[in-house]
């Protein structure tokens, strides 16, 4: 089954360290959430995990299902089975969300050649029937409007229904692994609800996911198998469900005092 294992993971932006030694392995069909207080290294986590070319890795490794994913373009990494959905997606104005999906199934499916040069893909495209039918039955179970699929990616869209078609992605592409952050920001009830119904369906055996929220309301819905809490870029708890209903009552700054007790 392939687990996703970071071990002592270092990261820089702009030349200043966010992550001060990240230790954690996630593996298949657990859901592990990561909370933490703003600027603790959680986005910069998961951005790293997918390679954003801003986050320097200056030391530690991450490995997925075997292999170094450091070491992979972000394309090879998203072809292995990693998925972001993003804490803030970006509107794409002229790129209706129907060829946006295709699109990108058929770039992950493509199967380069052995010897062939790197511009050359073999093509391996889904069929358009299997492509509409797999589309509508995703519509359906994240209750999404017919008319969705004919606007412009993420242009004009609210918080919610830009929530709503990262969870649509994610389905569609059907990772081994999806990192999920911050999806719960600037949700309503209703559409934290449907987000997590969607997070909940794609749990699998053979799915690992890595859930980065702020709060302890969307552990309400995705039940977690763990909770870790990161402050100062370093993993300095975990626990179970529990945990989060604690920093909910508490905030992080019990976690604090406890960490940098006896060190003044």
């Amino acid at each position: 089954m392939p687990d996703l294992e970071i071990k002592d993971l270092h990261v820089q932006v702009d030349g200043k360290t966010i992550l001060n030694g990240i230790d954690l392995v996630v593996k298949s069909g657990e859901v592990h959430a990561i909370m933490g207080p703003n600027g603790s290294g959680k986005s910069t986590l998961a951005l790293t995990i997918m390679g954003h070319p801003r986050y320097k890795v200056t030391s530690g490794s991450v490995r997925f299902d075997g292999q170094d994913v450091l070491a992979l373009p972000v394309d090879e990494r998203a072809r292995a089975g990693l998925f972001l959905a993003f804490q803030y997606p970006a509107a794409i104005p002229g790129v209706s969300v129907a060829n946006f999906l295709r699109t990108s199934i058929n770039a992950r499916r493509a199967e380069r050649g052995a010897t062939a040069a790197a511009s050359e893909q073999k093509r391996n495209d889904m069929p358009i029937p299997q492509f509409r039918k797999l589309l509508a039955e995703k519509m359906k179970l994240l209750e999404v409007d017919d008319s969705f699929i004919t606007r412009s990616v993420n242009d004009g869209f609210s918080g919610g229904e830009k929530k709503r078609l990262e969870m649509l992605q994610m389905h569609m592409f059907a990772p081994k692994f999806a990192v999920l952050d911050e999806t719960d920001s600037g949700l309503d009830i209703d559409a934290l609800k449907v987000v997590s119904k969607g997070i909940e369906a794609l749990r699998a055996p053979d799915v690992g996911i890595l859930l980065i929220t702020h709060y302890e309301r969307m552990l309400r819905y995705v039940t977690p198998d763990f909770v870790h809490v990161l402050v100062d870029g370093r993993v300095v708890r975990t626990g179970g469900r529990e945990l989060a209903a604690e920093l909910e009552a508490k905030g992080y700054d019990f976690v604090r005092e406890e960490l940098y007790a006896g060190k003044a």
